[in-house]
């Protein structure tokens, strides 16, 4: 597995249909973490405070997919299913067909911040 330094390397070797989403994506929650640093964690990028890592995203070969805190996804399961997109416990799935809204990134970003006592 290819082991990446930042964000900008690991949407640059996504595949090519997702990285214009990812990038997007990042600004999304860059915004609406404001004081979140940027990480690589588990082979992901994620935005982290103090050691809590409060939202991350991943790139796959026929989706992408967001994670934050359970509660977030519970208290949006809602909207979610209303966008017709897949949730786990702790991620939405999406793609370029049936991509999720930034309204919906903001959040569950921030649920996840305040899940997690930030």
């Amino acid at each position: 597995m290819t082991k990446f330094n930042d964000h900008d390397a690991y949407i640059a070797a996504a595949p090519e249909q997702f990285r214009a989403m990812l990038v997007q994506l990042r600004d999304q929650l860059s915004r609406a973490l404001p004081d979140a640093a940027e990480v690589i964690k588990y082979d992901m990028p994620g935005f982290q405070i103090d050691d809590t890592i409060i939202a991350g995203y991943a790139a796959f070969n026929k989706q992408c997919g967001l994670y934050v805190d359970p509660g977030a996804i519970a208290a949006y399961a809602d909207e979610i299913a209303l966008l017709r997109l897949k949730a786990t416990k702790t991620g939405v799935t999406f793609s370029v067909s049936r991509p999720i809204t930034g309204e919906l990134v903001e959040k569950l970003a921030k649920s996840s911040r305040s899940k997690k006592g930030f």
